[in-house]
């Protein structure tokens, strides 16, 4: 199973790294086109705003199971302790139903775009599409740190260094 899930995380890291690299050159070759030729690309504005959506929500459970996401560590001696478990658990179901939240308001978003046939301004790209990789993306991440706030971070075994310590 955690080799399934491996897979699938390197095959997410090499579409965002496709992702990113399209837009590099899409944005590289807008600007040549605009400075020296005076022809920027129709709709890349279009392109690099569903590409970068695309990226940034397929990296959040990426980022949630992999327990990366930001944090404040000012109390880490305090709230890591076995009295603070109530405190680690809560945090866990707010960071769980907040992504749920978030998750549901895609969904309700994507809906009323197929509804009234929301489109982006120079391509016309559908945005329904768009708004439901977003909830799904969201709701795997609610899943993600319920499961991680439960068990702890999934551990890379192919990973063979170990962190530095400062």
């Amino acid at each position: 199973m955690q080799t399934i899930v491996w897979k699938i995380r390197w095959l997410t890291e090499t579409l965002m790294a496709l992702f990113l690299l399209s837009m590099v050159a899409l944005t590289f070759a807008d600007v040549i086109g605009r400075r020296l030729l005076n022809k920027p690309i129709y709709g890349s504005n279009d392109i690099t705003e569903h590409l970068m959506a695309l990226v940034i929500f397929a990296g959040l459970p990426l980022v949630t199971v992999a327990g990366a996401h930001l944090t404040i560590d000012l109390l880490d001696k305090f709230v890591k302790g076995p009295s603070m478990a109530w405190w680690r658990a809560l945090t866990t179901v707010l960071v769980t139903l907040v992504l749920a939240l978030i998750a549901w308001l895609f969904v309700k978003h994507g809906l009323n775009a197929s509804r009234i046939s929301e489109v982006s301004q120079a391509l016309r790209v559908p945005r329904a599409p768009l708004y439901f990789f977003m909830a799904l993306s969201c709701a795997l991440s609610a899943l993600a740190a319920l499961v991680i706030g439960i068990s702890g971070p999934m551990v890379d075994p192919t990973d063979t260094h170990e962190e530095e310590a400062l």
